[in-house]
């Protein structure tokens, strides 16, 4: 017989613990025999790891089903509803918040515009307000948020500061995680808008069977985010995938020369049916409309849009050779539009042009990233998994 050494008999209780966690919330609601035979655990190591799990809060015990002869079983179901995570996008004109429980499910979002010339101090008490608007209207105690994630543009370094912004007046070194850490007096996170939207993705939108992926972030802000191995790529400073930054790809120019005037009386028309779908993206989407009604002028500035974002799409894809090329922001609302003519260009520059496709969640992704990440704090830290 092995004799157990010292410290042998906490690990033990913390693997069954974690074991028996993970399985009742793959579940739902479980009883003692269902999860013995899952975790491979005795019917009575179970049932004390779920007592204690109860009178901590993360369990609660299931009324038996009506109408059961004879002793019923005890069921147990994981409680989701303990604490609550907060996902934040701070853009440069609009800050979108989503707030979730501990099985990721959005109770609820909140959505507020900014001007872009806001200062700092006045982007960050905007993204404040809505923050704690949203939780408030959750009907969410602010002490039952566990962690809060926000997400930017512009380089973001691993304590959470912003190390460089080129689009948000005086947001470069902005402590950003340690400014939202007093919203709810929790531990808060910090990272780039399109690895936040990347996570989302590859979480419950069109990347949930991708290993290898890359997102990209179109519209007024362009940027990039790499999954490797389903894993989030920052790289050593947190700006892995920043391409956009490079003049000589002219991702930013791009996109002034897309909206950059008005359209004419005929594109208008057009506008009227459909803009509401593309979002407020300015004249830009004024031009995605014209071009998906048959407007040749609109579709040839389309074309060199797509032709210009396949440059950089095709050196990130040409660096990773991923699985999927996931197109997200606002310009994402296209579809088609700018998705067909950008897997042309893109067919003609890559040796092995990935499959492409539009963001799930459009201008929603950065903050269901934010959950996402703030999910994983929560699980890896407080939860133990």
């Amino acid at each position: 017989m092995t004799e157990l050494r010292p410290g042998d008999a906490s690990l033990l209780r913390k693997v069954n613990t974690q074991a028996t966690l993970s399985a009742l919330r793959r579940e739902g609601v479980s009883t003692l025999t269902r999860l013995g035979r899952i975790t491979g655990l005795s019917r009575q190591t179970v049932e004390a790891v779920l007592d204690e799990l109860k009178d901590r809060g993360w369990v609660r015990e299931v009324p038996p089903d009506e109408g059961v002869m004879g002793r019923p079983a005890r069921r147990f179901e994981f409680r989701a509803d303990a604490g609550y995570v907060v996902g934040v996008d701070v853009g440069g004109e609009r800050i979108v918040v989503s707030v979730a429980d501990l099985n990721g499910e959005v109770v609820a979002c909140e959505r507020v515009a900014v001007s872009e010339e806001a200062a700092a101090p006045e982007r960050l008490a905007a993204a404040r307000r809505a923050a704690l608007a949203c939780v408030d209207g959750a009907g969410v105690s602010r002490a039952r948020v566990l962690a809060v994630s926000v997400g930017t543009s512009g380089i973001v370094d691993r304590s959470g500061r912003v190390s460089l912004s080129i689009t948000l007046p005086g947001w470069t070194g902005v402590d950003l995680a340690g400014v939202a850490g007093r919203w709810f007096g929790c531990t808060a996170l910090a990272a780039n808008d399109a690895n936040l939207a990347a996570l989302a993705e590859h979480w419950r939108g069109s990347a949930q069977h991708a290993s290898d992926v890359v997102y990209i972030l179109v519209g007024h802000r362009p940027g990039a985010g790499i999954l490797i191995g389903g894993r989030l790529h920052r790289g050593r400073s947190g700006a892995a995938g920043e391409i956009g930054t490079l003049r000589q790809v002219g991702w930013e120019d791009a996109a002034k020369e897309l909206g950059a005037k008005e359209l004419g009386a005929k594109e208008l028309g057009a506008k009227e049916l459909g803009a509401k779908e593309l979002g407020k993206e300015g004249g830009a989407a004024e031009v995605f409309v014209a071009a998906g009604a048959g407007d040749a002028l609109a579709a040839r500035r389309v074309d060199r849009y797509a032709e210009n974002l396949a440059i950089g799409a095709a050196a990130l894809v040409l660096a990773v050779d991923p699985d999927l090329l996931v197109i997200g922001g606002g310009y994402s609302r296209a579809g088609d539009v700018l998705l067909g003519p950008l897997r042309r260009h893109l067919a003609e520059l890559c040796l092995s042009a990935p499959e492409v496709v539009a963001s799930t969640f459009g201008d929603e992704s950065v903050a269901l990233g934010g959950v996402r990440l703030a999910l994983d704090h929560v699980e890896r830290e407080v939860l133990g998994l």
